[in-house]
This record gives C-alpha cells, sequence and structure tokens, in this order.
C-alpha cells in the first residue's frame, strides 16, 4: 500500500508521534513524510497530523486537508490539554471538519504532547491575578500531566493506530466520516 504521512511539529511532540506511525507502516510504501504542503500523489492512506492550536488542527495542516480530494486519510495529533478521551474525540472531529466531503476519514488519535515552559510562566502569571481561577488551576494540570508525553507507551499506540489502519483500509470499505 501507497502511505502519505503529512504533519506539522512546532515542538517536536507530533513529529515524534509521525515517525512511530512510520514504523507502525513497515513493509508499505512511504509515498511523502513531512509537513504541508507535499504531493501524496497515488498514496492510497493518508496519515495527516497536527499540534493542536486553540482546539483544533494548525492552519497549514488545515489547508492541507482542504486540498483532498477523494481520498482516504487517517487523522493523528497532540494535545497539551489532553486529559480526558472526550477531548481527543472532540479534537478528532474538529480535525474531520476539515476534509472536503468526498474524503474518507478513516478514524483519528491523540495524544498529549508537552508544551514550551513560556506556556506555563503565563498561566501561572494569570493566576496570579486570578488567584483561584478553576479554569487557569485546570491548565496548569494539564500542563502538568503533558510534561512527559509523548512517551514510550504513547508512541506505540500510535505504531498500533497506524497498524490498524491499514488493516481498515487494506480489508475494509467501512468508514467513519
Amino acid at each position: 500500500m501507497k502511505i502519505a504521512i503529512i504533519f506539522a511539529s512546532q515542538t517536536g511532540n507530533t513529529a515524534a508521534v509521525a515517525q512511530a506511525i512510520r514504523e507502525g507502516c513497515v513493509g508499505h510504501e512511504i509515498v511523502a513524510f513531512g509537513p504541508p504542503p507535499a504531493e501524496v500523489g497515488e498514496a492510497e492512506l493518508i496519515f495527516a497530523g497536527s499540534w493542536t492550536d486553540r482546539g483544533t488542527c494548525a492552519p497549514e495542516v488545515g489547508e492541507f486537508l482542504r486540498t483532498l480530494h477523494g481520498k482516504t486519510v487517517a487523522l493523528f495529533g497532540t494535545a497539551g490539554f489532553g486529559l480526558s478521551e472526550s477531548y481527543f474525540a472532540s479534537l478528532g472531529d474538529r480535525f474531520k471538519g476539515e476534509l472536503p466531503a468526498d474524503d474518507r476519514a478513516v478514524d483519528a488519535w491523540f495524544c498529549p504532547g508537552k508544551m514550551p515552559p513560556e506556556v506555563r510562566e503565563r498561566y501561572e502569571a494569570q493566576l496570579k491575578e486570578r488567584p483561584g481561577d478553576k479554569r487557569l488551576e485546570n491548565m496548569l494540570q494539564a500542563y502538568d500531566h503533558a510534561l512527559t508525553h509523548p512517551d514510550g507507551a504513547d508512541l506505540e499506540h500510535a505504531r498500533a493506530f497506524a497498524r490498524t489502519m491499514v488493516e481498515k483500509v487494506e480489508g475494509s470499505t467501512c468508514f467513519v466520516n
């Protein structure tokens, strides 16, 4: 199978996940690997990944996704605020929303990703101005949780996700949209 893995990574988190996805696709031809814009040619499956930018994919990934037509796409990403599976599911829905109607979204997978120290410093400064702000306290908790991610377990999950997506595309015409 011909596979393209296109991703945007601001801090290296999504690039690490993309590499794990590549490893999960061993035995298949990788026709493209890297940031958008990229030529995906005759790829039968496109993995498209991004860091999370205000609850959705990075602008360059959204733009790339909107150029695809008649493609089969599996989405992935990292998020600094990933404290729940429901949040990751909502990200998958938002990323899928960037795809044209004639694409087939196989599935989406996300994991936490560490953020730069400046982000924590900004939250701490805001919390000093608004002591007891639960939203900011939750943001700090999410920041601290994401510090060790993506970790080895996340990367193994990314490899497994890739294998599962390849199996779905090779063996089925049923897709999630």
